[in-house]
């Protein structure tokens, strides 16, 4: 049925619904997914900070252990290495990196010397140093005589005594240099 004319409701435009078989609106374009970039940054500095600290730990155990290892590079620094352990530090663990093999027989006469020195030291109440000049080294191959003179000094009573002995070391190449006997001489 038709409005009457001149009526309001025939100026607005019919409405229609809209059509089923009508193409669809145009879709919108699809978005390109951002490029992982920070992804790629995080997986590259992760990976360099890695190496690094490896290498880092690497670098840092080789120089520890040249820092830490004994210096047995010549007869007479062998001699004196052995002699600070020994002697001075009265260390044996450490003085045995300095002897050939395995408990050393030849080295039992200064051995005597600083159980010598332990009991004199016990006894007087004191405590001996023990002093070295220069070493004469006669070296022949892979072996080896080092002469030095040890000084022997301790304050008893409040007097300074001292005692200078001359020995003889006799090293030999076993990797490096090694201190395998000493002998008193003279």
């Amino acid at each position: 049925m038709q409005p009457p004319a001149g009526s309001q409701v025939s100026r607005v435009p019919a409405q229609r619904t809209p059509q089923e078989d009508l193409a669809p609106a145009p879709a919108l374009p699809v978005p390109v997914p951002p490029r992982r970039r920070m992804r790629t940054v995080l997986t590259v500095a992760g990976v360099m900070l890695t190496v690094l600290c490896l290498s880092g730990a690497v670098t840092a155990y080789i120089l520890y252990d040249r820092a830490s290892a004994p210096d047995r590079s010549a007869p007479d620094v062998a001699v004196v290495n052995y002699l600070r352990a020994f002697l001075i530090d009265r260390n044996d663990a450490r003085a045995d990196l300095f002897t050939c093999g395995k408990g050393s027989e030849g080295l039992a006469e200064l051995r005597a010397l600083r159980t010598d020195l332990e009991s004199r030291e016990k006894r007087f109440g004191t405590s001996f140093s023990t002093k070295w000049g220069g070493l004469a080294v006669q070296e022949n191959g892979e072996q080896a005589t080092v002469n030095v003179d040890l000084t022997i000094s301790a304050f008893v009573d409040g007097i300074s005594q001292s005692d200078r002995q001359s020995w003889q070391f006799s090293t030999r190449v076993e990797g490096d240099w090694r201190v395998c006997s000493a002998a008193k001489v003279g």
